[in-house]
């Protein structure tokens, strides 16, 4: 694991994270924005307290454990990478309200013309911040693009005390079995 000066990290705030994306993916994963580590490797949940790619492994999406450096390698399972907002920050919260408006309104472009099978948001909050869905729980969601369906997940930070790897493990299972029918 590459270590940053936090100089280093606070510079990555200026850089974008490009998108893991191709036309007709099973899942579309969506996290919030980029954090400062994703920024500073290019890699998508790059900090090491994330618990996405563990979490993916163990739900079945991939057959092993991957690392962020190894995303593109999610193309060949159908899967892909986005986020709600392409700014990198620190924390979520540094995050405007119009900022997640704004980054819903582009989202829902954008899985509109790669028509995923499913958007899977990655965070149920972010989800009901760029949507203005207030009532918005983990699991399936009414809201659909297109033939697009939305499911929320929970949040895979490390700062996500209320699920465990093994309960979103489970919620993630629950969306694999609905995008594998």
């Amino acid at each position: 694991m590459t270590r940053f000066t936090k100089a280093e990290l606070e510079a990555a705030r200026d850089r974008f994270v490009p998108d893991v994306v191709a036309d007709g993916l099973h899942v579309l994963f969506c996290g919030i924005n980029p954090g400062l580590m994703t920024a500073a490797t290019g890699h998508h949940f790059a900090r090491p307290g994330n618990r996405f790619w563990p979490v993916l492994h163990l739900s079945g999406f991939t057959p092993r454990l991957m690392k962020p450096s190894e995303q593109d390698e999610l193309l060949s399972y159908g899967l892909g990478i986005t986020n709600v907002v392409a700014r990198a920050t620190a924390r979520a919260d540094e995050l405007s309200a119009e900022e997640y408006r704004e980054g819903g309104r582009q989202l829902a472009a954008k899985v509109e013309q790669l028509r995923p099978r499913w958007l899977a948001v990655v965070g149920v909050t972010a989800y009901r911040a760029a949507f203005d869905d207030k009532k918005a729980q983990v699991g399936p969601q009414e809201r659909a693009f297109g033939d697009t369906r939305v499911w929320a997940l929970p949040n895979p930070s490390g700062l996500n005390a209320h699920w465990t790897a093994a309960t979103m493990a489970e919620e993630f299972g629950r969306l694999r079995v609905a995008a594998e029918t």
